[in-house]
């Protein structure tokens, strides 16, 4: 999986929404006004396969605006910690791993919705089964995989580590899945596919081998890295083509962990570099 995600990203990899997360919490924002200014709309809005099938094809989609709590405090909340934790993990992988990842929570979503559907005929009334929290967890999930002895404060007081609330929450999904009957259960793996999939077939997430060990390093190394400045107050550049963030908002750099010095690639000489050398045209700029 791990080289077939390389191919794509080298090919699609331009083309990733960067700041996922923020789009994603921007339409829980609207959501959440929508359940206390129009509720009975947010009714046209979820996830329901038998009125998909009718033309209704928005719902497809729309579903992931219902916030999946109407609890302001906790909507605060949970906006906060996963624009965080959603930041976190498009550092730690990318913007492109990044979308793969949440897009294909989505996707399983819809796709365990149409099972459900066929299950129980084609009924109605369903739709409310269906919200982006179990893909919210597997967000933390992800992120207590990568970083599990990072600290949290538990209701903004108790110190816990991420690993511990992670085995908190896979203990409670299972006691959900064995009392909520068949089709509980297929909404729990099916929003969770893409974790159980990135857990077990890629190996960015683990960082059990010595590659991602390094890779590990190397994102914990950028998080404490002085800044750069360079001309006009860019603080990235590629050492290839010499281009900043300002020459292209649109740009993504990365640091190699092969090369030895303080060297930036852009996303299209991340992959087309060689190791611990910045080109001529840069040094010369």
């Amino acid at each position: 999986m791990k080289n077939w995600l390389d191919k794509m990203e080298r090919r699609f990899g331009r083309y990733a929404i960067r700041n996922l997360t923020m789009y994603l919490l921007a339409g829980y924002a609207i959501g959440y006004l929508l359940s206390f200014t129009m509720p009975q709309l947010l009714n046209y809005f979820t996830l329901e396969p038998a009125l998909i099938l009718k033309g209704q094809v928005w719902r497809l989609l729309s579903w992931v605006i219902i916030p999946p709590n109407d609890n302001i405090i906790f909507v605060i909340f949970m906006m906060l910690l996963y624009y965080s934790l959603g930041n976190t993990l498009e550092s730690y992988w990318g913007a492109f791993r990044y979308n793969v990842y949440i897009f294909s929570g989505i996707l399983f979503t819809v796709i365990g919705a149409f099972i459900v559907n066929g299950l129980i005929g084609g009924i109605t009334g369903f739709g409310s089964l269906y919200s982006t929290y179990y893909i919210n967890m597997s967000i933390f999930l992800a992120c207590a995989s990568i970083m599990p002895d990072y600290q949290l404060l538990l209701y903004g007081i108790i110190p816990i580590k991420m690993k511990w609330l992670a085995i908190l929450d896979v203990v409670l999904l299972a006691v959900d899945a064995v009392q909520g009957g068949l089709i509980i259960r297929i909404v729990i793996i099916a929003s969770l596919l893409n974790f159980i999939i990135f857990f077990f077939c890629n190996r960015n997430l683990r960082g059990h081998s010595p590659k991602q060990a390094a890779r590990r390093k190397k994102f914990q190394k950028q998080i404490s890295r002085p800044q750069n400045q360079y001309a006009g107050g860019a603080k990235h550049r590629c050492a290839v083509c010499g281009r900043t963030e300002l020459d292209d908002p649109t740009l993504e750099f990365r640091y190699c962990s092969k090369s030895n010095g303080n060297y930036e690639y852009c996303q299209e000489h991340r992959f087309a570099h060689e190791h611990g050398k910045e080109s001529t045209t840069t040094q010369s700029t």
